[in-house]
């Protein structure tokens, strides 16, 4: 029995972790956009490659868009101008850069 609660007790917990940060559907973001939940992405694009000089639109190899919480994540995929690749993370109403860590 003990073994059988366990296993429930963790199915729940991976569920409501889920939960709690999902990748946003692309559907939904002219919305959010719309209604100033999140910027434009491509100003977002933008702060991320500040970050980074030397770096264009076409050093960004991914982007994604997660809501955490209430709060929405944009995390950027840049590849600097040594080659080097970056993991970006903006507060997606605000573009305040969260994290600007080396992918390794």
């Amino acid at each position: 029995m003990k073994t059988l609660t366990a296993l429930f007790a963790t199915a729940a917990l991976t569920l409501t972790a889920g939960l709690a940060q999902a990748d946003v559907r692309p559907d939904l973001i002219a919305g959010l956009i719309k209604d100033g939940s999140v910027m434009d992405l491509q100003k977002l694009n933008q702060a991320a490659l500040a970050q980074h000089p030397g770096a264009t639109a076409a050093n960004i190899t991914d982007t994604e868009l997660e809501q955490k919480g209430s709060a929405y994540v944009y995390q950027v995929e840049i590849r600097d101008a040594k080659g080097l690749k970056w993991d970006v993370d903006l507060d997606a109403k605000t573009g305040q850069v969260l994290s600007n860590k080396q992918d390794t």
